[in-house]
């Protein structure tokens, strides 16, 4: 069979896998070894698990257990919620500062965490009952949250983007700090957004009231003392110092991202038990539990969609197909379009650590030939999946919203998150038109990046 009928084979049998229910790892795993016993050597079955250890044996891949411990650790306290009071207590007076407040949240959160779904789990349950109390619709209170979570993926430490450095054999470092203006981009647009939604549900209520004498919540206006404001910060300013020391210890080279992750979650372990009183055996064991929990089924899906990788390269599924896209002769920027409208559709059904170990081998040589950044790339595909988290049919943090508020229609959910997609989209037609939001501050402090 031509090497265009075994790609197309492997394809399809992913995609039979896949909607058969099976889950991501094992379905990639299984197409991998069948295509393994048919078309490579008899003696390659046996050499399964040492090739998915040898493909796993990455010390950068150490970090990740690390870095969801921090992020357990953080996400089952009080933290979170104690993070979006205090951010509330000194926004209040902004139009719109409880929304803003909760988009802020977000994002310090998911800096701390690393997690998406943990960010909308933290922040949500406090933030979108307060919200729904003070007069916000449904959906404008859940696409805050949704959209604010996805930054758990962009902010550092990202899990996502510590996969898609080893993929591109890119430095971490460099990518972490590249994430942070795009990140701070998307913080302001997403506040922004909610200060103009504000002000059209406000605008909207008081008209109702002057007209037919209808109260509605969101016509009050709170208000907190000075010592009120303060009183709320000695247990949110041990957690931003967590995230700063952890920050300084990485780009000032005190540390490698492993050292790193293993100190930030040595250090949240620390924290809780003096903050939150977290420290006995029946308290820990529900953060040590969704950590194992979690960092086996991630690494399971990573070695998983490695061996998936191998095979497709050693099937020369992945070079043909680049080699297909470079003989296309795409000018650069019709190139980048279509490589991120099909990370677009695979965010449909797949989510990101999949559409990155998946796609790399066939999208980045591509890249690499037409002069693009890679670095630059690693943060718009990152923007660009997440989309894919708030978007059906998949939409992680649509699920997760409708676990933290499930009084809230589906549908108004979805609604509610529409706008958001449409400000990333808008963030990543800005990074094509200004480079330097992004490999701006990576070449300020690390130097120009000579292998680009």
């Amino acid at each position: 069979m031509s090497v265009f009928g075994i790609g197309l084979s492997y394809g399809l049998a992913t995609l039979f896998a896949m909607f058969a229910g099976m889950p991501i790892a094992f379905a990639l795993g299984a197409v991998a070894v069948v295509f393994m016993a048919i078309y490579m050597p008899a003696a390659s079955l046996d050499t399964v698990t040492q090739n998915v250890y040898e493909e796993m044996a990455s010390i950068t891949l150490l970090s990740i257990p690390l870095f969801i411990l921090k992020g357990a650790a953080i996400g089952r306290s009080r933290a979170g919620q104690d993070l979006y009071s205090a951010l509330h207590a000194w926004l209040h007076r902004v139009p719109g500062g409880l929304g803003v407040a909760n988009v802020f949240a977000c994002a310090l959160f998911a800096a701390m965490a690393g997690s998406s779904p943990a960010t909308c789990s933290a922040i949500g349950s406090a933030g979108i009952p307060e919200m729904r109390k003070r007069g916000y619709s449904g959906g404008f209170a859940a696409g805050i949250i949704a959209a604010g979570g996805t930054l758990g993926i962009l902010l550092p430490p990202s899990i996502t983007m510590i996969l898609f450095a080893i993929a591109a054999e890119k430095s971490l470092g460099r990518l972490f700090l590249a994430g942070i203006g795009p990140g701070l981009l998307l913080v302001t647009l997403f506040g922004v957004y909610s200060v103009v939604r504000f002000r059209q549900e406000y605008a909207r209520a008081k008209a109702v009231y002057e007209k037919e004498g209808t109260w509605s919540d969101i016509l009050t206006k709170d208000d907190f003392t000075m010592a009120q404001r303060f009183s709320v910060l000695p247990r949110v300013i041990p957690f931003v110092l967590l995230l700063t020391g952890v920050m300084v210890a990485l780009y000032g080279g005190l540390a490698t991202p492993s050292e790193t992750a293993g100190l930030g979650g040595i250090l949240a372990l620390v924290l809780i038990a003096i903050i939150y009183r977290v420290w006995s055996p029946a308290d820990l064991a529900p953060i040590m539990k969704a950590t194992l929990r979690e960092s086996t089924m991630l690494m399971l899906i990573i070695g998983m969609s490695l061996l998936y990788s191998y095979v497709m390269s050693y099937l020369h599924i992945s070079q043909s197909v680049a080699e297909s896209i470079v003989a296309m002769h795409l000018p650069r920027w019709e190139l980048l379009f279509a490589i991120l409208l099909m990370v677009i559709v695979l965010g449909f059904f797949l989510p990101p650590v999949s559409i990155i170990l998946m796609t790399a081998p066939i999208i980045l040589p591509p890249l690499r030939a037409a002069n693009f950044d890679i670095i630059w790339f690693g943060v718009v595909m990152t923007i660009v999946m997440e989309m894919g988290l708030i978007h059906p049919p998949v939409g992680l943090n649509i699920f997760v919203i409708r676990n933290v508020a499930p009084d809230i229609p589906l549908r108004e959910v979805i609604w509610g998150t529409l706008p958001f997609v449409l400000l990333m989209m808008a963030a990543v037609l800005l990074l094509c038109f200004v480079p330097q939001i992004s490999t701006g501050l990576p070449d300020l402090v690390m130097g120009p990046d000579l292998s680009r």
